[in-house]
């Protein structure tokens, strides 16, 4: 599904989206969701986490701020969610930085299938069984293609590594997206929002490789709309919300403006 056609049903259909997530980001990441014209909601106690998921159009997974509790709401969402046949997306934050955050992504693989997992080159890099350096939840080095490409063969599913480039595959075939502006690096949670908004077009669109890079490239698009007129940080991150709703209320201003391309897979 391309990005126009995505906002059109996100707007039309209005699906809900729940995002079990860091406290760091949770804002940003509900603002988002609602930016696209989908409607976010946060509950990660156990006590709901799986009724509230059958309710949903699509589940996002965030690792950011990981405990036993919230390790459990995740497998038991997910789970449900698999059942209910709705999508699961994955970002595993930091995965690799700590045993912890080493076992916490494979414990999670082995309980639920998810439809697509997002995140930078040395997370995406440590799903894949390959060497990489993660300090904190940022990553430091990681050959993202290669680690998209492993990754998705590995665990059948589609599989972004974002960046300046972003690369998206489901083991077949690669994607590349070249929107975006550096100062989505200069803000917290600009990777937790780029996969949610995934999650969000997953639930009107599935997670197939053009869907995933479709979402990224708009994310991507707002980010470069959002820092003509930011004078930094500060100014660009309430910016980049109202230039994502822009987007979502004319959706066809986005037509010719998405670096998106097909790339060898060798």
């Amino acid at each position: 599904m391309n990005a126009s056609e995505a906002l059109r049903k996100l707007g039309e259909e209005r699906p809900l989206v729940h995002h079990l997530t860091n406290y760091v980001t949770v804002n940003l990441v509900a603002n988002v969701t609602l930016s696209t014209g989908a409607l976010p909601v946060m509950a990660h106690a156990v006590e709901e986490v799986e009724e509230m998921a059958a309710t949903a159009s699509a589940l996002v997974i965030n690792m950011g701020t990981l405990d036993p509790p919230w390790i459990e709401a995740m497998i038991r969402g997910g789970k449900e969610a698999n059942r209910c046949g709705i999508p699961v997306i994955l970002d595993p934050v930091g995965a690799g930085a700590t045993r912890f955050r080493a076992e916490t992504p494979e414990k999670l693989l082995s309980e639920i299938d998810f439809a697509a997992i997002c995140g930078n080159a040395g997370e995406i890099s440590t799903l894949a069984g390959l060497d990489a350096e993660v300090r904190g939840v940022e990553s430091i080095g990681g050959d993202a293609k290669t680690a998209v490409v492993k990754a998705a063969r590995r665990l059948g599913a589609t599989v972004a590594a974002t960046g300046p480039t972003d690369h998206i595959s489901d083991g077949e075939r690669l994607l590349t997206v070249e929107n975006g502006h550096p100062l989505m690096g200069r803000i917290v949670g600009s990777g937790c929002a780029s996969t949610a908004v995934a999650g969000c077009f997953a639930a009107v669109g599935g997670a197939s490789p053009e869907t995933v890079a479709a979402a990224l490239a708009c994310f991507g698009r707002a980010g470069e709309i959002a820092a003509e007129k930011a004078d930094g940080p500060g100014t660009f991150e309430p910016r980049l919300l109202d230039a994502l709703a822009a987007l979502a209320r004319d959706p066809s201003a986005l037509e010719d403006e998405l670096r998106i391309r097909e790339a060898s897979v060798g």
